[in-house]
């Protein structure tokens, strides 16, 4: 399934300028623990979570994530909107919860 098709069917509010694009999203994980999502996560994934700091883009990056929706409606953090546009990380909020979220996903990519 394509992100932009994802973020239509989801419902997410972009926070970053770049473009949502055709890149292909494989799956999604639900993690708040960092070493989790790193040892977990696969590429290609929509990564849930309710971290709003700028370290998950580091996660995000070394693993390839296709987008990071930060859930339950929190707030992301300025530093992290900016840090992910200064690596081209798509940047997602959504007032859903994770569970919600990914589950919606499953439906779509399997």
């Amino acid at each position: 399934m394509k992100l932009k098709e994802a973020v239509d069917k989801l419902g997410l509010k972009v926070l970053t300028q770049r473009d949502v694009d055709d890149t292909e999203v494989t799956g999604g994980y639900t993690g708040d623990l960092l070493s989790d999502v790193l040892a977990h996560a696969g590429s290609g994934s929509l990564w849930f979570t309710i971290q709003r700091h700028k370290n998950v883009i580091a996660v995000a990056t070394a693993k390839d994530i296709a987008g990071i929706v930060v859930v339950n409606g929190v707030e992301p953090e300025k530093s992290l909107i900016e840090a992910a546009e200064k690596v081209g990380v798509p940047l997602f909020s959504t007032e859903k919860d994770a569970f919600t979220c990914a589950g919606m996903l499953y439906a779509l990519v399997k």
